[in-house]
């Protein structure tokens, strides 16, 4: 997922290469707090999370010293620090613009509430579909009309939006946002987006992902075709 505008390089002077690595250290973390585990060694951490040590420790040393030589890191104080950096300690209200399949899946996401994010807004461009009641998290929201995309922004105090329109209404699904005051944006559109400076956005394609995956595949397959110059 590339990373683009405002999500360059964080306030806090850490790398991207290092904030995109945090969320799996996170992930790794919590699941070994739910196991009960206290400590973990860089050597354990860095196994659970598919990086080497060396990279593990360069990273965390972004974010201060947090481990114990000989003994290794508390996992729940370093998961609040990673929580803490990536801004997962307060909640933040998240509206979905394009409530089709892959929309409707999103909505139901059950991973959302429980890293912080709470998906307060749904839209839709079918008149059909406006009035439509879909489980999101724990909380049961109805579709509204893509006309009340600044109302929905402003009522929510949305800053962060989730773009999973077709392609041809994306754009001016993503200026609509930003005109409204949303500055981070999510968008699942086999689209590229154009945002002002001031706006982070990640995107994320499916298609290109499993093409990624393709190439690699016919290599590992000895099929790749022979390209020549």
């Amino acid at each position: 997922m590339p990373l683009t505008s405002a999500n360059a390089r964080s306030s806090r002077g850490i790398p991207d290469a290092t904030v995109a690595r945090l969320p799996v250290y996170h992930r790794a973390l919590s699941a070994l707090a739910d196991r009960g585990v206290t400590v973990v060694s860089s050597d354990e951490l860095a196994s659970a999370s598919g990086v080497t040590s060396a990279k593990l420790r360069k990273d965390l040393s972004h974010l201060g010293s947090y481990g114990t030589r000989g003994v290794g890191y508390d996992v729940d104080y370093l998961l609040y620090q990673i929580a803490r950096v990536l801004g997962l300690t307060q909640d933040w209200p998240v509206v979905i613009v394009g409530v089709g399949n892959l929309g409707h899946a999103l909505a139901g996401y059950g991973g959302f509430a429980s890293r912080g994010f709470r998906v307060v807004g749904l839209l839709d461009a079918d008149p059909a579909r406006v009035g439509e009641q879909i489980m999101a998290g724990d909380q049961l929201l109805s579709i509204r009309a893509l006309a009340d995309l600044e109302q929905v922004v402003a009522e929510c105090g949305v800053s962060i939006a989730v773009i999973a329109t077709p392609a041809a209404a994306a754009q001016q699904v993503c200026d609509r946002l930003v005109a409204a005051g949303v500055t981070s944006i999510l968008n699942f559109a086999p689209a590229v987006l154009a945002v002002p400076e001031t706006v982070g956005m990640r995107r994320v394609d499916l298609a290109v992902e499993l093409q990624i995956l393709a190439f690699h595949e016919q290599r590992r397959l000895g099929l790749g075709a022979v390209v020549s110059a």
